[in-house]
């Protein structure tokens, strides 16, 4: 509807419909005398009092009871008409208690007798403060509206239910409000809801409720954000929903929560699907070590049995033939012996190179010395080999785990010194393995240039996915990062299996295989 104009400091807008400008004159004197500049227009018939209503904005309608073809009643009924909430005080030659009763009825804010317009300036400014918190009061009520308006259109666009839960001071809990979303979610409809708040508690399931309940009851206790994740069972199947909302305190001393409850059902099948996955990846990433190792240890073998044994006889055959050349004071061909001298040399470093060989692909050391030993001999290997300075402290002598887990951190070891010999341009690494509460550790620091993060998730960086791989099957954790002081350290921590805690199979109970 129309309202009245609101500035404060403005003329008042004076819209009178009378006969004569003397009598309007007389009104606006009072107007003048208590201090206002009144802005007015007189109009005498239905049609000036329609046009003035719609050219112009006015604060107040002051109506001669009774016109020449216009009386107040019709002047009010037009007003109400167009659409205005205009104060509207009738002034009457003489005004008496039924002639006022019949306007006041009908919409008239006051009504005055021509020889009694005392209180005619306070009652007009009354009416007009009137007329402009009614308007305010309209404005809040239609922004109130369109407010609900938009939030009933989101919430029922929303993936899920949108609700306002209570619960009073004795624990009692009730919906105040829960959006359409309710129906696909719960199977329920929205009055069922509100009206028997305990259907909620039914349709989760029965595995899940106590936890639903506690984590109601922490939030309330700490005031914290209420964020569940159970099951329901709707009538179709059952479904995995997230409550999460944010508590309120009331000064009745009750909670209220505002939030969403979303389908998550997909999320957590994608979600399931994923750990499956990876669990396959893990088995196959396992598989294939376990026949990599089996590659390893039979080309050792074939190293050691066919190679080695060829190189030993070729060097027996040497030093026979060395044997039967001439002395060194006979004439012999020259440099013959200088020749066979070579060929042994030759020889020498082959069956050295096939021996460390086979180590690396199967080191014997792990299994008849155990892991620090085996770890030692590495270390010496890559000193020799490359000139970089190794050491290695280990905190207990005791350290023996399982063959799975030792054989896993010698590859672990081997690669990190392989990273080290490519890329590091170190002079020092110190490797150390201990025991701490429960998992055996292993450190390998170096004083070269150090990896950055670029490095460490570049896609192609297969030796350290083949570590988190291996540390990954172990149920363990592995870190990688550039050191404070300078150069790079690796860190693995997995669970200590000790070899006396694995029970052989028994002929009653056979040992079961992956593949």
């Amino acid at each position: 509807m129309a309202t009245a104009a609101k500035a404060q400091d403005s003329p008042l807008r004076l819209l009178l419909v009378e006969a004569g400008e003397a009598d309007a004159g007389k009104l606006l004197a009072r107007f003048l005398d208590a201090g206002h500049e009144p802005q007015a227009r007189r109009v005498a018939s239905a049609v000036e009092l329609r046009t003035a209503l719609l050219e112009q904005a006015w604060d107040a309608l002051l109506c001669r009871h009774r016109l020449p073809g216009l009386s107040a009643l019709a002047a009010l009924k037009l007003m109400q008409e167009t659409g205005f909430d205009l104060p509207f005080i009738v002034i009457a030659n003489s005004l008496d208690d039924k002639t006022a009763a019949r306007a006041m009825r009908a919409g008239a804010h006051d009504c005055f007798a021509r020889d009694g317009l005392e209180r005619l300036v306070p009652a007009v400014e009354r009416e007009i403060r009137d007329a402009r918190h009614r308007a305010d009061h309209r404005a809040a009520l239609e922004m109130l509206r369109e407010s609900e308006a938009r939030f009933r259109a989101l919430a029922a666009n929303l993936p899920g239910m949108v609700f306002q839960l209570q619960r009073d001071p004795e624990g009692g809990l009730r919906f105040l409000y829960v959006s359409e979303g309710c129906h696909k979610l719960f199977g329920l409809k929205q009055h069922e809801l509100l009206a028997k708040p305990r259907r909620f508690l039914d349709a989760i399931d029965a595995a899940d409720r106590d936890s639903l309940l506690q984590a109601i009851d922490e939030s309330a206790a700490c005031f914290s954000t209420l964020n569940w994740e159970g099951r329901i069972r709707s009538r179709a199947q059952a479904k995995w929903i997230n409550l999460r909302s944010t508590p309120h305190r009331l000064e009745a001393g009750g909670i209220q929560w505002q939030g969403i409850a979303a389908d998550i059902t997909r999320s957590k099948e994608i979600e399931r699907e994923l750990r499956r996955s990876r669990e396959q990846l893990s088995e196959l990433s396992f598989h294939l070590e376990s026949a990599k190792e089996e590659e390893r240890e039979r080309i050792a073998r074939d190293i050691h049995d066919e190679l080695g044994s060829t190189l030993v006889a070729l060097k027996i055959e040497t030093a026979l033939l060395s044997g039967k050349l001439p002395a060194s004071s006979s004439p012999a061909p020259a440099g013959l012996r200088d020749k066979a001298q070579a060929i042994e040399a030759l020889i020498d470093r082959a069956m050295s190179t096939a021996s460390r060989v086979a180590r690396e692909l199967r080191p014997g050391i792990l299994k008849e010395f155990g892991l620090q030993a085996a770890i030692e001999c590495q270390a010496e290997d890559f000193s020799q080999r490359t000139g970089i300075v190794c050491r290695v402290h280990c905190d207990d002598d005791g350290i023996e785990p399982d063959e799975k887990t030792s054989l896993a951190l010698f590859r672990v070891l081997q690669e990190a010194l392989t990273n080290v010999a490519k890329h590091a341009h170190a002079s020092l690494v110190v490797v150390r393995l201990r025991r701490e509460r429960g998992r055996i550790a292993l450190e390998i620091r170096d004083n070269g240039r150090g990896i950055s993060e670029a490095d460490i998730n570049k896609p192609k960086s297969f030796g350290l996915r083949g570590i988190r791989e291996r540390v990954s099957s172990l149920n363990g954790e592995f870190t990688i990062a550039q050191a404070e002081q300078g150069g790079s350290h690796l860190a693995l921590r997995v669970p200590d299996i000790r070899q006396a805690e694995i029970v052989p199979p028994t002929e009653e109970e056979p040992q079961r295989k992956l593949f």
